[in-house]
């Protein structure tokens, strides 16, 4: 059995859980999130409340979706209370962002800023110039559009310069000696 599979999600007060057939449609305080199950994974609801993902037998392929089917609905119902958020700084003399409007303006370099759109659902803060973040209810967005800014100026090894996630440590290279 998969340790994190077999483990029930629990769902809080306040959040409505609707499965049909292979879709789990979780609507919370903070909005509402569809998942589609692969095949041979079930859902189902316990007596306690609590959501319970099965798998039909131990083959390699369902012992894997087993796990994650049950990690996916948890991020559903997480996602519905309280959110997922990613903070982000940047490195470097004269990179900084700003928002304009409900966009991401940065200047990192480059001969033109470079804007980023918020798309539905997700939501930019910036507590100064260097120091941002992403928010949104569901981490799989708050994540890729965290990767594509992080992407759009990576930090370097030899100085540290660029766009990372908080608290990230970077691996820095020695720069070449002189004579």
């Amino acid at each position: 059995m998969s340790r994190i599979g077999k483990q029930p999600v629990p769902v809080p007060a306040g959040v409505d859980v609707t499965i049909e057939g292979q879709n789990v449609s979780v609507k919370g305080p903070k909005g509402t999130l569809n998942l589609t199950i692969a095949e041979p994974i079930t859902v189902a609801r316990n007596e306690d409340g609590a959501i319970v993902v099965t798998r039909p037998d131990d083959e390699r392929e369902n012992r894997s979706l087993h796990g994650l089917s049950r990690t996916l609905v948890s991020n559903l119902v997480t996602g519905v209370t309280q959110g997922y958020t990613t903070k982000m700084e940047i490195f470097g003399v004269g990179y900084r962002v700003q928002l304009k409007g409900s966009n991401l303006e940065f200047a990192l370099g480059y001969s033109h800023p470079v804007v980023i759109e918020a798309p539905e659902g997700i939501t930019f803060a910036v507590e100064t110039p260097t120091k941002f973040s992403v928010t949104g209810i569901d981490k799989q967005k708050v994540g890729q559009i965290s990767a594509n800014i992080r992407r759009l100026r990576r930090p370097d090894p030899y100085k540290g310069k660029g766009v990372r996630y908080e608290g990230e440590q970077i691996r820095r290279k020695v720069g070449k000696t002189g004579k």
